[in-house]
């Protein structure tokens, strides 16, 4: 595991969008992991302008986020469909074919989490996932558990997280249920970056780099990854 520890999440965000944008240039059939929240929005931004500069396409590119609210289509704002749709997807040459969801349909929602990681397979893997981390360690909605899971399901969001994320809906109740990718689908991606920035990651930063490996502290795994590199900022490094 590699720890970079840069000035501010505008630095990190530099640095990560460039190994995305290099990955796609180098390969521009690349298959790409994204993560939603508040972490990856400026880099998401910088991908942004390298496209309006004519840098590079996305056209080809296929895409599997990692997770998405239980009850919400994707017409629903309060989705992760739509976030990418408004912070990515939607301001770039993206081919929606090849973009690829967990579906909160509830009529839908197991159907698509038993065929998630077959389409990951049958997309060659995933080349590089992006991922963020929760206050209690957790990475997609792999909350802390007995134990580390495979393939994606349905799961009740701890109180921490809803805490955290409530904010973001406004003219709703957030979810108590997500599906997500499990830490199996996580950990066979070919490369792995996580962002944290903020005093309120450093607790489980520090767990996730420097403690146990534990399903207690679901992040804690990435220290079995070949690849991994981790982004941080000042405050969220201030524990290591």
């Amino acid at each position: 595991m590699e720890v970079r520890i840069m000035e501010n999440a505008f630095e990190i965000s530099k640095e990560v969008s460039s190994i995305l944008i290099n990955k796609v240039k180098e390969n521009p059939h690349a298959v790409l992991g994204f993560a939603t929240g508040a972490s990856p929005v400026e880099t998401y931004k910088r991908m942004i302008e390298a496209f309006e500069k004519g840098e590079v396409s996305f056209k080809n590119v296929t895409t599997f986020n990692l997770d998405e609210y239980c009850g919400l289509t994707h017409e629903d704002e309060n989705s992760y469909y739509w976030f990418m749709k408004e912070n990515l997807f939607g301001k770039v040459d993206i081919d929606y074919e090849k973009v690829n969801f967990l579906s909160g349909d509830e009529a839908k929602s197991e159907k698509s989490c038993r065929e998630y990681s077959e389409k990951i397979s049958q997309a060659g893997g995933i080349d590089i996932q992006l991922l963020g981390i929760g206050t209690n360690g957790h990475i997609g909605f792999n909350e802390p558990a007995d134990s580390f899971s495979d393939g994606p399901f349905k799961v009740r969001l701890t109180s921490s997280t809803i805490s955290s994320n409530s904010k973001y809906f406004v003219n709703k109740k957030m979810p108590e249920y997500a599906l997500t990718m499990g830490i199996g689908d996580i950990m066979r991606a070919r490369r792995i970056v996580l962002i944290a920035t903020g005093e309120g990651k450093a607790d489980a930063v520090f767990k996730m780099i420097k403690g146990e490996v534990s399903p207690s502290c679901p992040a804690s795994v990435l220290q079995n990854h070949n690849d991994v590199i981790v982004y941080l900022d000042k405050e969220s490094a201030k524990l290591l």
